[in-house]
């Protein structure tokens, strides 16, 4: 019973050491996959900032066209790129080879990682990029140290001048009731084409997508189990008097 106990938590720790991002505290965020409108943005913006090097090769096109509300026709001509067809898995071009050559790895699929890393930690992840020389692409990560990844969204936020603050609650002047700091980018060496505030939104909606990619069953599952719970309640009726009918001459 020892040996069992001790190998679940062994098994455990990996998961809740990646969860934690190892000792980085993280924003929050909710995701909201009722939200199509954030979903279809999330969408748009995958396919223009993020699918020249991540795939999502275990999705469908048309699974997250019909998901998102998006006719097939409007998707194909604007997040659909080359001669891939409607009903093919999201691959990308670039090969492994090169990818590894350009940045030290292959970036990865992504259409698991709102499941592996959470929604806190990817949230958190795109808005902790700031300038460090010393890297190859002028960038590095205060949640992920020493990313070989670009920042690809540096022309929405902008480049932030100092590592940001992390996992931060609003610090707000007691006098006169002004946000003093909120965390997260405080001085920008270049500013982006976003105010704070609608890159936090931005993404939002990236990070609501990537969530929605790993678990795109789960809208269908949540009205499945409304209406299961329903007919479950219904059928509960007719148990109750037939329980009654079965024991009333037994005594």
């Amino acid at each position: 019973m020892k040996k069992l106990i001790a190998s679940l938590v062994l098994a455990v720790l990996p998961a809740i050491s990646l969860a934690s991002g190892a000792g980085v505290h993280l924003d929050h965020m909710k995701p909201d996959l009722h939200d199509k409108a954030s979903l279809q943005k999330g969408a748009a913006l995958f396919t223009n900032y993020c699918m020249g090097c991540h795939s999502l090769k275990y999705a469908r096109y048309e699974r997250i066209a019909n998901d998102l509300g998006i006719s097939n026709e409007l998707y194909e001509q604007n997040l659909m790129f080359g001669d891939a067809k409607i009903g093919e898995l999201i691959n990308i071009a670039m090969p492994a080879s090169n990818a590894k050559t350009w940045f030290g790895n292959p970036p990865p699929d992504l259409t698991l990682e709102g499941r592996l890393r959470g929604a806190d930690w990817l949230y958190t992840y795109l808005r902790a990029f700031y300038v460090d020389p010393s890297r190859p692409y002028g960038v590095n990560n205060a949640v992920f140290k020493d990313v070989g990844m670009p920042h690809v969204l540096a022309g929405l936020q902008g480049v932030c001048a100092h590592k940001p603050e992390t996992g931060a609650e609003k610090k707000v002047d007691s006098l006169s009731g002004r946000i003093v700091s909120e965390g997260g980018c405080e001085e920008y060496l270049k500013e982006g084409s976003l105010s704070k505030k609608e890159y936090d939104e931005t993404v939002y909606d990236l990070v609501n997508f990537l969530v929605y990619m790993g678990e795109p069953s789960r809208l269908q599952s949540e009205r499945l189990g409304v209406y299961v719970l329903l007919f479950l309640a219904f059928l509960f009726v007719f148990v109750y008097f037939l329980n009654r009918e079965y024991w009333k001459d037994v005594h």
